[in-house]
């Protein structure tokens, strides 16, 4: 469905649910090129299980209208306007690699509005190689194949993520290719990048929530290895927030590379 958020269509897949706003609600909120498609079996089971689920293409993105987010901050204004659009008085919010940045820093402004905190791939500071973003805007291509060799850990995806076989890397390409395409006027693969490079906040955030936190961390992640959350999970703890941290034998796709696992830690985590 689409929920206007700004003046802007904002595509939200609910799970083949409808959507029930007095739910308990979770909000998926995706990652630099990538689009509402990479929760498939999560946010589907959540929304069979009890649970309103919204899983969001970003303004900018394949389906949702408005402006790409320039900065974490503006992704994070965003997540506040979409829950007000939607009458939600309260979410749990998921986020993965850039997805995450936005969802924590938009609970640390929400405050007791937000329920769960789930960090999915996550990392602060998060910067990228300045080659990477250079190469995001000069030759997307190149840098698309850099991002899913280094996101990859697997070239097969298990049964129960997007088919038994599937090519998990050129479902990958073609994902990429697919939402830079989607805005012909705005390079998102080097807007996204260049957000998660600058932002400044990642500590300041996690010691204003007042939330439990999920970090959802791939063992074998290139993109944002697992110690670089070390200082954010640090962070929480000293702010006294309740702290779990699951370890996924996989890369930077935990959603399709171990999607069992993933969503099994996310369910056990939001039913505390």
């Amino acid at each position: 469905m689409h929920i206007q958020v700004n003046g802007a269509a904002i595509y939200c897949y609910t799970g083949g649910k409808p959507f029930d706003a007095a739910k308990p609600t979770v909000v998926f909120i995706h990652g630099v090129l990538n689009d509402h498609s990479v929760w498939a079996l999560q946010s589907r089971y959540m929304a069979h299980h009890g649970w309103n689920v919204l899983a969001i293409d970003l303004p900018g993105h394949c389906k949702s209208g408005g402006d790409a987010p320039a900065t974490v901050e503006q992704g994070a204004d965003f997540i506040g306007a979409l829950l007000d659009a939607a009458g939600l008085q309260r979410a749990a919010l998921v986020g993965h690699s850039w997805g995450s940045l936005i969802a924590m820093e938009a609970a640390a402004r929400l405050k007791d509005r937000i329920s769960h905190l789930v960090l999915v791939g996550t990392a602060f500071p998060m910067k990228v190689s300045p080659a990477l973003i250079d190469a995001s805007q000069t030759d997307p291509e190149k840098a698309l194949r850099m991002v899913n060799v280094f996101s990859r850990s697997t070239l097969a995806a298990p049964p129960s993520a997007i088919g038994p076989g599937t090519w998990v890397f050129g479902a990958g390409m073609a994902l990429g290719r697919k939402v830079l395409r989607s805005n012909p006027h705005v390079n998102v693969f080097h807007r996204g990048f260049v957000a998660c490079d600058s932002y400044a906040g990642g500590e300041a955030a996690m010691a204003q929530l007042t939330c439990p936190v999920l970090f959802a961390l791939g063992s074998q992640d290139q993109m944002t290895a697992p110690k670089a959350a070390q200082g954010l999970i640090n962070a929480a703890r000293a702010a006294g927030q309740q702290v779990q941290v699951a370890q996924l034998p996989v890369g930077h796709n935990q959603m399709t590379e171990a999607p069992e696992e993933t969503l099994f830690a996310l369910r056990d985590f939001l039913a505390r």
